[in-house]
């Protein structure tokens, strides 16, 4: 009796743990966001560049720690489906529900350069896990040097950046002070994002699911909570190209840094499920692609029919 009460009591214990962990999340973005449009604005850098870099980098970090840590365990399946699926989710339930909730213009700096750098990476990786069935340390490397030319290439495009930030309607903050909502936010980012992670995934171990599916739901999900709630906080500020070159500059940081780093620790097998997954992952980068690109835009329609197929995809990988 005292076995079941005390199991009960860790049960209940672990939905407070995943309360807090959005509590934490929501209020994290909220700080992180502001602080980022600030320094943007006062250092003249596109909030565009922030979002690629800054923001991109500090939401990604739960997927780091998941990954690597999962990758030195030999949790090959959590390693490689953490971003994979966090890059699915991403891109059509991030960006989806952003367009559904304020039609998103879409920068055309973004599409002619980052996103098609974000189009060679996933078919890249593709190849590497088609070819070689996983990601050894020879090709972990070579995601880190275009990591390297990457990041060389988008500082010295932030330190050229334009004046588009100039607006004076918008709330000013003191830049010490938009330095300490950045580091705050961050802090309540990462916790709360590891929090809900950990939560998530012990109750989706309570229902027998295997690893592969845990890390394309739950953990995917849930590390890529920081990037859905910064991309949703941005887009309601009219921080339209925060939120958008959030989630783009977070797909490129997962594939390039954390997934490669993650191989150069301990290379990452695959099977021929994550070939097919991978190869959802091009199709839906390449659908996202193809809408922006059309009308500048997300639509309240796109960013639907984004969120129907990340739902259709979701169902089907659970009922395979």
């Amino acid at each position: 009796m005292c076995v079941q009460k005390q199991n009960e009591k860790e049960n209940i214990m672990v939905y407070i743990w995943l309360i807090i962990g959005f509590v934490c999340l929501v209020g994290g973005a909220n700080f992180f966001v502001e602080g980022a449009s600030q320094v943007a604005r006062k250092l003249n850098v596109p909030s565009v560049v922030i979002g690629l870099t800054i923001v991109a980098f500090g939401t990604s970090a739960p997927e780091a720690a998941v990954s690597i840590d999962a990758a030195l365990k030999g949790s090959n399946a959590i390693a490689l489906n953490n971003v994979i699926g966090s890059n699915i989710f991403n891109l059509l339930a991030v960006v989806g529900i952003c367009g559904i909730i304020h039609t998103m213009p879409v920068d055309k700096s973004l599409l002619k350069f980052d996103y098609v750098v974000n189009i060679i990476i996933t078919i890249i990786t593709l190849a590497f896990i088609f070819l070689t069935s996983g990601i050894g340390r020879i090709e972990g490397a070579v995601l880190l040097i275009i990591f390297i030319v990457y990041m060389i290439y988008t500082v010295r495009s932030a330190l050229k950046g334009s004046s588009d930030n100039k607006d004076e309607n918008k709330k000013k903050l003191p830049l010490p002070l938009a330095i300490v909502y950045i580091v705050g936010g961050l802090v309540l980012v990462v916790l709360g994002g590891d929090k809900v992670v950990e939560s998530a995934k012990e109750i989706a171990l309570m229902f027998g699911m295997s690893e592969t599916l845990v890390g394309l739901t739950i953990v995917a999900i849930g590390t890529s909570l920081p990037e859905l709630v910064t991309s949703i906080v941005a887009s309601s500020k009219g921080e339209n190209g925060l939120a958008l070159g959030n989630v783009i500059g977070s797909n490129i940081f997962n594939i390039i840094f954390i997934l490669a780093f993650s191989s150069v620790l301990n290379p990452i097998g695959a099977d021929v499920v994550a070939v097919y997954d991978t190869f959802f992952l091009l199709c839906a980068t390449l659908m996202v692609y193809i809408l922006a690109k059309n009308d500048g835009e997300i639509s309240k329609k796109e960013g639907l029919a984004m969120v129907i197929a990340y739902i259709a995809y979701t169902v089907f990988i659970i009922l395979r």
